[in-house]
């Protein structure tokens, strides 16, 4: 596979398409992530209004993402077929000259060996990027599910699995990004100029230096194993039906990923309340007691309100309000503060989200936490009473104390 020029082909165009393709993915997901999991960075907030927004922000990290499971199902298939049809040679398994390889080039490293090991078509460190990446994307579409179909995940696991899921998805979204340009940029581009993966070419001289091993097979025409025509058609009619079933569950299965529910997180700008707040139109006389849990069959208001009328009430944060907040809502929006909302103390509750206050002083209408509520199907949902007392917390004011 060479020419005069004395350079040889080492990836074909579909290859270069797709790696394009997974790069153009990963870097939009990251752009896109970051800024999310540190939303009160100065850049993470420049991101986001260059973007116009947390929705667009979201909305384009969705797409890559989809791109890149889209590119991982390709990736499945041509995988199959040149393993099975075309009887490639599994290179990219690991193997145990691999792990002599790695202490070889640790030695020579750090001056205890006198030559640098030789190795065929990829590297022991390339293949390290190839699975970091695989186990990578597993994590990442695991988690990714999960946040984006909360509901269907609660069904199946307890609730704890959110924001479980959050903390695993971002932190795995900074190793990566991490391994990107601390080991594979600099390791691939900067170190060795290593451009084959956009021209599809490597010089003879790079070849001698990078893949010896290799260069030596393709010099003996023995780097591709022979293909018999007769053999290949046969295993082409086997492969490509079944290749075709997969390849329609993997792109069923995507569908599902993406439009299983639509509680995907969302500003609270965007929100429309279904049910409005009943208000009564007269004061309350006194201050009353922090009124019992009601029968749980108590139902929701279902009337329209009349406007944030005060009343009287001796429900305060202290005494009741934190701990109804806390127990349902503690799981996401405790520490791990999903969409920047903390509601575990008095302060960080009043002080709202990403998007603004959720509770609204004197005005349960309009608040958010009750728009919310009341739409029904939260991950965190309140009792009907619970919903009452929140209600009648918020008309007297809010108070903490």
């Amino acid at each position: 596979m060479s020419n005069q020029t004395g350079w040889y082909q080492r990836f074909p165009l579909a290859r270069r398409i797709e790696h394009m393709a997974m790069l153009l993915s990963f870097t939009t997901l990251g752009l896109t992530g970051l800024p999310q999991k540190f939303p009160t960075a100065g850049l993470s907030v420049a991101v986001v209004n260059l973007i116009g927004g947390i929705e667009n922000l979201r909305s384009i990290h969705h797409v890559a993402a989809i791109v890149l499971m889209l590119g991982t199902i390709w990736h499945l298939i041509v995988f199959g077929y040149l393993s099975y049809v075309r009887r490639t040679r599994l290179s990219m398994l690991p193997s145990l000259q691999d792990i002599k390889d790695g202490w070889q080039a640790l030695m020579y490293n750090i001056g205890l060996a006198k030559s640098f090991p030789q190795m065929g078509r990829y590297t022991f460190e390339e293949k390290m990027e190839y699975w970091a990446f695989v186990w990578g994307t597993a994590v990442m579409v695991v988690t990714g599910f999960m946040m984006w179909n909360p509901l269907a995940t609660v069904k199946f696991f307890p609730g704890e699995v959110i924001p479980a899921a959050k903390a695993a998805h971002g932190g795995e979204a900074v190793l990566a990004v991490l391994a990107i340009i601390v080991w594979h940029m600099y390791g691939v581009h900067i170190k060795s100029s290593n451009k084959s993966m956009f021209t599809g070419k490597m010089s003879a001289q790079d070849m001698l230096h990078e893949h010896p091993l290799e260069l030596a097979d393709i010099k003996a025409g023995i780097a591709e194993r022979p293909v018999d025509a007769n053999a290949l058609r046969k295993r082409q009619r086997i492969y490509l039906p079944i290749a075709g079933v997969i390849a329609i569950l993997l792109l069923g299965g995507l569908y599902g990923f993406v439009n299983a529910e639509k509680t995907a997180l969302t500003t609270v700008e965007r929100q429309q309340p279904t049910v409005q707040v009943y208000v009564p139109q007269t004061f309350t006389p006194a201050p009353t007691q922090t009124p019992t849990l009601p029968p749980t069959e108590t139902p929701l208001p279902t009337q329209p309100g009349t406007g944030s009328t005060p009343s009287a009430s001796s429900l305060t944060w202290d005494n009741a309000i934190g701990a109804i907040l806390q127990n349902k809502c503690g799981s996401c929006h405790g520490s791990s503060a999903t969409a920047g909302l903390n509601l575990s103390t008095y302060v960080d509750a009043m002080k709202g989200g990403n998007s603004g206050a959720v509770i609204l002083a004197g005005d349960s209408d309009k608040s958010p936490l009750i728009i919310k509520q009341l739409a029904g199907g939260h991950p965190g949902q309140l009792l009907p009473e619970e919903i009452l007392q929140v209600i009648e917390w918020i008309n007297a004011g809010a108070l903490e104390k």
